[in-house]
């Protein structure tokens, strides 16, 4: 299967998920509600990942894809500190961090997948195609 979009990609769904469940879990929080800081910051980099993902999909070349690919994965790491903290200050029960914190290595598994197969891949990307083939 070829993929054409950004949003067939399993990887930007998993992480779409993984932002609306951190979202959540961050508004049933009443304790998340006094620490707006590491509120705004778990939400901002949750959606990185997703974001970097989609933004070095249209850049439609492999060696970009892969730099935007790493750093969505550096956003999971940040955001797998982050849920430490949360943890840590009481924000999020242990069976919600359990549940985010496996979700965030699973898709960081993935995403590393990812750049293995790009970067062992023929393809250079859409823009490197010849005119022609257009």
């Amino acid at each position: 299967m070829t993929v054409t979009k950004f949003e067939d990609l399993e990887i930007w769904k998993l992480a779409r998920e993984l932002a609306v469940e951190v979202r959540k879990a961050c508004l049933s929080s009443k304790e998340f509600s006094g620490d707006y800081a590491l509120k705004n910051q778990i939400h901002r980099s949750a959606g990185s990942i997703m974001d970097n993902i989609a933004e070095g999909f249209e850049r439609n070349g492999r060696n970009e894809f892969i730099t935007f690919l790493s750093i969505s994965k550096g956003s999971a790491g940040e955001l797998r500190s982050q849920l430490y903290r949360a943890l840590d200050n009481n924000y999020l029960a242990a069976d919600k961090f359990d549940l985010l914190l496996n979700k965030v290595l699973v898709l960081s598994r993935k995403i590393a997948k990812m750049i293995g197969y790009l970067k062992t891949s023929e393809y250079k990307g859409a823009k490197y195609k010849n005119r022609s083939e257009t």
